[in-house]
């Protein structure tokens, strides 16, 4: 069995992950993907808004799992994904959440403009508006953290790097 490093040396690989790039971009995704499904969820919603749900709560977990196991330098535990290919898989998953984030902010977008009639101080129904134009911001904002992740984990990979940090 390897030798265990200090708690120091733990404390400041924590430290040197949270100041990096990786680190703050996977905080951001994480808070703003957060923001996404809690305003969702925490509201009425139906049809298409599932696949916004989806999206936004699969890639907040896989995010978290990813940040967590890079801030506890435990990537080469994961079996087949860690190791060398921890920053090809970061990448995958960047490239994954992306993509799907595309049709997501497609989703929330349409479902806003179809509310926007009810954008009324006359108007005395529940109204969705002002849920679903909070959605579509953090939507967007999410697709942007994960495109900024894509194009560093790339431009990283091309390089010839392997780590993440």
């Amino acid at each position: 069995m390897p030798p265990q490093p200090s708690q120091s040396q733990v404390r400041k690989n924590i430290q040197k992950f949270l100041k990096s790039f990786w680190g703050i971009i996977r905080i951001l995704q994480i808070v703003f993907g957060a923001g996404l499904w809690v305003t969702i969820a925490a509201n009425k919603y139906e049809g298409s808004i599932h696949f916004v749900l989806f999206v936004a709560v699969l890639f907040w977990l896989l995010t978290l799992a990813l940040f967590f196991l890079t801030l506890l330098d435990k990537q080469d535990l994961v079996p087949l994904l860690g190791g060398e290919r921890w920053l090809s898989t970061n990448l995958a998953h960047d490239v994954a959440a992306a993509v799907l984030y595309l049709p997501a902010i497609g989703v929330m977008i349409y479902k806003t403009d179809r509310n926007s009639y009810c954008n009324l101080e006359q108007y005395k129904h529940l109204c969705l508006y002002k849920v679903y134009l909070t959605a579509a911001v953090f939507a967007c904002l999410c697709c942007l953290a994960y495109l900024l992740s894509v194009i560093n984990g790339a431009c990283r990979k091309c390089r010839g790097e392997h780590t993440v940090i």
